[in-house]
């Protein structure tokens, strides 16, 4: 039968990735309780400036300002995501906490997936292409991967160059982009671009299949905040101001 969304992962594994990662968008939306939303101290000041010189009523504001915070938990996820994705194309498979993000199921590759090329620091870089090379002299056949999903080309070359003042190279130790990647372990060119054409297609599918109790959960910080200024009669900003910064000289004032 003829797969309806992509040509190199089954319909179902792809419906059963989006289900995960749907997981963790509501895992993410209902933790953003009001305690979770000051848990680092929300900088109202910033706040009072984007408002005026971006033109955005408050309640708006702080709407995004709470999609902010859900959005950095769900930036693991999507990298989770892809390797997931790649994961279930034949011969291949995840590492789950083994190391490596991606393998091939005879040892003749080992890959490590970053969604973003800009997420590692000097340090975070050497030891990858430590623990890559690694991986590559234990395994004589082997060719070993830093994927880029996102990445400011298109690329497949050797990873050498200087990181912490130290030469690093491999012969076979590579930095690969994430269509290059997605291609060479389909075998099509085009499977990444497969992959972003079908997901809005297959995202509704999945969403047509669960019930309305599950796309539910929203977070309740906005809300419980205007439960507040119902009694306290603040401003939104004024109140979130208050309830964080109180103990300042003046603030109790508010």
């Amino acid at each position: 039968m003829e797969n309806k969304y992509v040509n190199f992962i089954s319909d179902e594994h792809l419906l059963n990735c989006i289900a995960t990662l749907y997981k963790s968008y509501v895992k993410a939306k209902s933790n953003v309780s009001k305690k979770n939303f000051y848990s680092n101290k929300v900088d109202t000041i910033k706040l009072i400036f984007d408002a005026k010189f971006n033109e955005i009523n408050e309640e708006s504001l702080i709407q995004t300002e709470i999609l902010r915070q859900i959005d950095k938990s769900i930036n693991n996820s999507i990298g989770t995501f892809h390797e997931q994705i790649l994961g279930g194309i034949k011969g291949y498979e995840i590492g789950n906490l083994s190391g490596f993000d991606i393998r091939a199921t005879d040892d003749s590759l080992f890959a490590d997936i970053k969604n973003k090329h800009n997420t590692m620091n000097s340090s975070s870089s050497e030891a990858l292409f430590q623990k890559l090379a690694g991986y590559a002299d234990t395994y004589k056949k082997a060719k070993c991967y830093w994927v880029q999903i996102l990445a400011k080309n298109s690329f497949l070359e050797l990873w050498s160059g200087e990181i912490n003042g130290k030469e690093y190279s491999h012969s076979r130790v590579y930095k690969i982009s994430g269509d290059r990647f997605y291609s060479l372990l389909s075998g099509q060119e085009d499977a990444l671009f497969q992959l972003y054409t079908a997901l809005p297609i297959a995202i509704n599918d999945f969403l047509n299949l669960i019930n309305d109790e599950e796309t539910s959960h929203e977070n309740s910080a906005l809300s419980e905040i205007k439960s507040e200024i119902e009694i306290s009669k603040r401003s939104i900003i004024d109140q979130i101001t208050f309830e964080n910064y109180s103990y300042y000289l003046g603030f109790n004032e508010l």
